[in-house]
């Protein structure tokens, strides 16, 4: 598995116009917050399902699913190597009780639901979405464990069931159990998840286009915690993330996919937990546009750096 960078940035042309039209459906206010919300909770409990449901081969093969096994256990590594990472930079006297909490969560959650699935998918197919069904299982588990303690700072048997119950999760299990015992999906189920998975990439890039729409430029610029907060995520992320994974000596699909995953921006789900969970709603949504624009320089300079 290799990047070309020709092909790539293509790939990345077409999410752009994607993310564009989002952005200009948002300015035309023909997608309002409330609509916006309903898409973000139908991508999470059915697009996303259905879309890494079928990300498994058809036949099974002994290959793909130690692909699988490494992708998730190398994305448990990284997130375990991030928390510890982010508590140390991220500390109570660099940042003073300001956005502490939710500069962690963005150095640890990346993008990689709405941004990284269409990019995996649309950059490696297949061969790209085994090692990354893997990891989404230990980013989910993460995120809606530890990510939602860092904002209610206490645990509880909510975070465990709602863990549990998560369809991402329940979605790839299936789907991996499908794959190890061979089961014969229908056509018409089969088929039906393909058409509501593809749904996946082009609403979640309108989705993203329509948080920056909302995005209040100007008053950004004085804020400078949350640039560095965003180089800190787009540069360290990635860079603690190959280097790890390379020297434990994990598959070089698995090196590409997490560290391709960590170089982009942080994940807009920071914004949605500070809401829910009683984080700083306005600062998070600032600093998931902050780093959403800056990983249009970063991103290709870690891509140079480590993957090509």
């Amino acid at each position: 598995m290799d990047i070309e960078l020709g092909e790539f940035y293509a790939r990345l042309g077409t999410i752009a116009l994607i993310i564009a039209l989002g952005f200009l459906l948002g300015k035309l206010k023909w997608i309002s917050d409330k609509t916006n919300g309903q898409i973000v909770n139908l991508l999470l409990m059915v697009f996303m399902p259905a879309a890494l449901f079928t990300a498994f081969p058809n036949t099974y093969s002994e290959e793909s699913l130690n692909m699988f096994l490494a992708g998730m256990a190398g994305g448990a590594l990284v997130l375990l190597a991030l928390i510890v990472v982010a508590k140390v930079v991220f500390n109570k006297w660099f940042y003073k009780g300001e956005i502490g909490y939710e500069s962690q969560f963005a150095l640890v959650f990346n993008n990689a639901t709405f941004l990284g699935y269409p990019i995996i998918a649309t950059t490696f197919g297949q061969a790209g979405l085994v090692p990354y069904s893997g990891f989404i299982i230990a980013f989910n588990i993460a995120l809606f464990s530890y990510g939602v303690f860092l904002f209610e700072r206490k645990l509880s048997w909510r975070l465990v069931r709602d863990t549990v119950l998560n369809p991402n999760i329940i979605a790839v299990l299936l789907g991996m159990l499908v794959f190890l015992v061979g089961i014969q999906v229908p056509n018409v189920i089969a088929d039906g998840a393909t058409l509501v998975g593809s749904a996946m990439t082009p609403l979640s890039l309108i989705c993203i286009g329509f948080i920056l729409s909302h995005a209040k430029f100007l008053t950004l610029i004085r804020k400078w915690r949350l640039f560095l907060t965003a180089v800190i995520q787009l540069v360290l992320g990635p860079t603690v993330t190959y280097f790890l994974l390379v020297g434990l000596n994990f598959p070089t699909e698995v090196v590409i996919i997490c560290t391709l995953i960590q170089a982009l921006p942080t994940a807009t789900s920071l914004a949605l937990f500070a809401k829910k969970y009683g984080g700083n709603e306005i600062e998070s949504s600032e600093l998931v546009a902050v780093s959403t624009l800056m990983s249009v320089i970063t991103l290709p300079i870690i891509i140079s750096l480590y993957l090509v």
